[in-house]
């Protein structure tokens, strides 16, 4: 009997590759996103179904899990990718966009979480691998404050759900990631400004440079996030936290080579 995996944020990027990995692996997939009706790919799968959901409208995605659960008969793992950014200084963002990014990112996995452990705990067993980032474990940029927030929060929230899900055998993972290609991340951040504060424009231009560098050449390669998610939900691997690619990698051995005052320099500095 195949197993069937909840994918939220599948409509592009890593979402849907790895929608399409799964089921080209013989997997059911339930592939979620905000606009099914402009879906096209994934509804060349026999074994795809794409359910509309916004991760932050709770009715929604209760009612989402209804279905995919009808659909299927039972899931087995559930993948929380939907996420956005926010950047720039935190004095210029607006009080809408702190709170949807919290919204986004920690309240919407929280949301898909709620909505599964009824079914999971009926089954007696279930995972969530939730994808966070290597600034969740990390600072590796300037004016990221409320992005690295939401993927701190994400970290502690897994990993203090461990110990009330392990006795129900619910299983909890993490996925460590930088940037990869085709995610179009630059064109999906959502900027703070303020036309009348200049204070942080040099700042704000060093940071889009190195994005875009890091675009033009530096990303990973998003199927190697893709396999990591597959081995985690197949068991081929039991690690709580997959750290993915080199920057990632890079950036935590950096974090803990020395104390934090001597990180937090070595970082500022590429950006004086």
């Amino acid at each position: 009997m195949s197993k069937t995996v909840f994918i939220t944020g599948a409509s592009s990027g890593l979402g849907k590759l790895t929608a399409i990995h799964f089921a080209k692996l013989g997997w059911n997939v339930a592939a979620t996103m905000r606009t099914p009706e402009n879906e096209t790919e994934l509804n060349g799968y026999d074994n795809i179904r794409i359910f509309k959901l916004d991760v932050t409208d709770v009715p929604q995605v209760g009612e989402a899990v209804k279905q995919a659960i009808e659909t299927f008969g039972t899931v087995d793992v559930v993948v929380n990718n939907a996420g956005l950014g926010s950047y720039g200084a935190l004095e210029l963002a607006a009080e809408a966009t702190i709170d949807w990014q919290f919204a986004v990112n920690v309240r919407g996995p929280i949301n898909v979480i709620r909505a599964f452990l009824p079914h999971f705990r009926a089954n007696q067993g279930g995972m969530f691998i939730n994808i966070s980032s290597q600034v969740g474990l990390t600072t590796s940029v300037p004016l990221g404050s409320l992005y690295t927030m939401s993927k701190f929060a994400l970290e502690g929230l897994t990993e203090a759900l461990y110990y009330e899900l392990k006795p129900l055998n619910i299983e909890l993972r993490l996925v460590e990631q930088a940037g990869s290609n085709g995610n179009n991340f630059l064109n999906n951040i959502i900027w703070n400004t303020n036309e009348e504060i200049t204070a942080y424009d040099d700042l704000t231009a060093k940071l889009k440079s190195v994005m875009e560098q890091a675009v033009a050449g530096r990303l990973d390669d998003p199927q190697d996030i893709v396999d990591a998610i597959y081995n985690l939900a197949t068991g081929a691997s039991t690690q709580f936290r997959t750290p993915v690619g080199d920057t990632t990698k890079q950036l935590l051995a950096l974090r803990s080579s020395m104390p934090i005052e001597e990180y937090l320099e070595t970082i500022a500095a590429n950006f004086k």
